[in-house]
């Protein structure tokens, strides 16, 4: 749908980068979510218990605007927990253990980047450099290098089909092949897009969140520390699907780099496992 509309429809994104857009549709889009788990129809509404990730980096003016999206959603008691922990509790890291865990948390507006231990998070970045990052830098490239205006959602295809961190991989992606209109004559054309190119033009953005992992690195305790070199580095989110990033950063940092099971829904899955588990998570915040 999204792209497809006319005038008389249009597309609204609740969250950008993280944060909420659009105060009234993000509460509409939680009143939706809440009817999908909660079918039947009852004489009095139920009292709901909600736990919302939000950025590591987030504001209270940020934060404070989640929050009443989700009570004006009858959301009654509401909760917060920073996106990294989230991860790290789906990636099923012992986030209460005294040792020292990092998250690289690759999203679609933001990364996070975060050293856990003892519950709670040492220190931390947040980039609004991510998923819809890379997809703008896709859209750019092929409107610059070959000529031809691609869509969002046309460019979120290539990110998934030959998205790549290295033009060198051992089980190359076929070429994606792009429709879309000239920029000059308008004509329709089609173009073969390689990983190569990809990797290339992803090139900038990568390299700040590499800087940003490092920079995180270096505000950590040297005991942390150590732990870290020791277990490597927990890669969650859209973005770790980028194929040859583990290696990338690997031999980037000198440190392993470790792609969690199903990094897509990593976030998802810790926030369910905090909401079953609210009485016994000192780290969730009202």
């Amino acid at each position: 749908m999204q792209g497809k509309t006319h005038e008389h429809i249009y597309t609204v994104r609740p969250l950008r980068d993280g944060v909420i857009a659009d105060f009234d549709a993000a509460e509409q889009m939680i009143r939706s979510m809440i009817k999908l788990i909660n079918k039947r129809s009852r004489l009095f509404k139920p009292a709901l218990r909600i736990v919302i990730c939000i950025p590591s980096g987030s504001t209270e003016v940020e934060i404070r605007a989640v929050r009443d999206s989700a009570e004006q959603a009858d959301g009654r008691d509401v909760y917060m927990i920073y996106e990294p922990m989230a991860a790290a509790l789906g990636i099923g890291l012992d986030v209460e253990a005294p040792q020292g865990n990092m998250v690289v948390d690759i999203g679609g507006g933001t990364t996070e980047i975060a050293v856990i231990a003892l519950g709670g998070i040492v220190c931390n970045k947040s980039e609004r450099i991510a998923g819809d990052g890379f997809t703008a830098d896709i859209q750019a490239y092929m409107r610059r290098q070959h000529n031809i205006k691609i869509g969002e959602r046309t460019a979120e295809d290539i990110k998934i089909a030959v998205g790549a961190a290295l033009a060198d991989l051992e089980n190359p992606p076929a070429d994606f092949i792009a429709h879309g209109p000239d920029l000059m004559s308008a004509l329709p054309i089609e173009v073969p897009v390689s990983y190569q190119e990809i990797a290339h033009c992803l090139e900038k953005s990568l390299s700040k969140i590499e800087t940003a992992i490092i920079s995180v690195l270096e505000q950590t305790p040297p005991e942390l520390y150590a732990d870290i070199v020791k277990s490597g580095i927990y890669l969650a989110g859209g973005g770790a699907l980028l194929r040859g990033l583990d290696k990338r950063l690997s031999d980037k940092i000198k440190i392993p780099f470790i792609v969690a099971e199903d990094p897509l829904h990593a976030v998802a899955r810790g926030t369910g496992i905090a909401l079953k588990n609210v009485e016994n998570c000192a780290f969730l915040m009202r």
